[in-house]
């Protein structure tokens, strides 16, 4: 009899966790655009960016439970145009983080906290690599041996989301300290070089979620 964690066998659930924690740990634009945040603003709005970045996976948890998540992967005019959408957001994130703006202390005022939010919960809903990873990657660890499969489906998403946090909040914890290194010059220069980045990931993002005809 396998070892079980509530509707999940243990093996299932540690091989989960490896890959959710691998994944994770893969540098991408959610990592430099928090360490970015953090390095020029501090801990408080790279806080702000995680808690827009939670909702959106969330919300593709949300949508995966409920069935519809995989109905939009198989739309192709829906598919393309989250696709599309992402990709286009890069460039603007790009663009944005060519021109930073001035650098403030952590007592932000709400419209900056809104605004800083909005762009971590906009950088994964027009991610359509969370889509997948919600859609395609977690039902490949499901059994409907083990009863409900939106259950387990709840239950391996939420790991999922407590792995992703935690490792954000810790980029976002290390870039802050970094901060009082951080000059107007220095601040310019890093954004610079996240912009070059972002572009690369935007063609990259292009490129690697293309479907064949």
């Amino acid at each position: 009899m396998s070892l079980t964690l509530g509707p999940i066998a243990l093996p299932t659930l540690l091989r989960f966790t490896a890959t959710a924690l691998l994944i994770e740990l893969t540098p991408g634009p959610n990592m430099g655009y928090l360490a970015i945040v953090a390095a020029q603003r501090g801990r408080s709005a790279g806080l702000t960016v995680i808690a827009g970045v939670t909702l959106g996976l969330a919300l593709y948890l949300a949508a995966t439970v409920a069935g519809v998540a995989q109905g939009f992967l198989d739309n192709r005019y829906v598919y393309e145009t989250l696709r599309w959408s992402g990709v286009v957001y890069m460039v603007w994130l790009a663009k944005d983080a060519w021109h930073p703006e001035p650098m403030t202390n952590a007592h932000e005022l709400p419209l900056q906290r809104t605004r800083l939010f909005a762009r971590g919960l906009l950088a994964n809903l027009l991610n359509v690599k969370a889509a997948i990873l919600y859609a395609v990657l977690l039902p490949a660890f499901l059994d409907g041996k083990r009863g409900s499969l939106p259950l387990q489906a709840l239950t391996l998403g939420s790991v999922h989301l407590v792995i992703a946090t935690t490792v954000h909040c810790s980029i976002v914890m290390l870039a802050a300290r970094s901060r009082i290194l951080v000059t107007n010059h220095t601040s310019e220069w890093l954004g610079r070089t996240y912009a070059v980045a972002l572009l690369a990931v935007a063609g990259w993002l292009a490129w690697s979620t293309r479907v064949s005809a």
